[in-house]
């Protein structure tokens, strides 16, 4: 499923693919790529990477906008970002990071209603010339292999 295909699927579900997550029972979670589920917040691995180790940090809450967080959420959020950035920092050595939000779909959001963080490791040299040439990005792990050294790092 591309990742297109995924946001209309979502959109005619509840219409929030983390939402339908989060009710789902945590014995889903694996399938459903959810590292965590840490009051106020949820962690996911991104289904469509933009590079490996790539994260989404939610409230659990369907909030679209960050004036619509609680401080309390917002400060958890960015809490556990930081953990996770030491987490991949240690685990997988990576050189830096892009943290970032897309606010409504104008700029980039996929998913406009429910607000995310995105966690995007990267390495020096982490581009190549598959994107250019083949529309396609070489991830170097396999979703399970990240999924269980981040569960084993979070204590779950």
């Amino acid at each position: 499923m591309t990742r297109d295909e995924s946001v209309e699927e979502a959109s005619e579900s509840s219409g929030c693919f983390i939402c339908d997550y989060l009710k789902r029972p945590e014995e889903e979670d694996r399938s459903n790529l959810v590292l965590l589920r840490s009051d106020p917040c949820v962690v996911l691995l991104n289904r469509f990477p933009y590079n490996n180790g790539h994260l989404l940090v939610a409230p659990q809450r369907h909030a679209g906008e960050l004036a619509d967080l609680t401080p309390e959420e917002h400060l958890a959020c960015m809490q556990l970002l930081t953990r996770l950035a030491g987490i991949i920092s240690e685990q997988m050595s990576a050189d830096g990071f892009n943290i970032g939000l897309n606010l409504g779909r104008v700029a980039g959001a996929g998913l406009p209603g429910h607000l995310h963080w995105h966690l995007v490791p990267r390495w020096n040299g982490d581009t190549n010339f598959m994107p250019v040439i083949a529309d396609t990005k070489v991830i170097p792990q396999a979703l399970d292999s990240l999924y269980e050294l981040l569960c084993r790092n979070l204590g779950n």
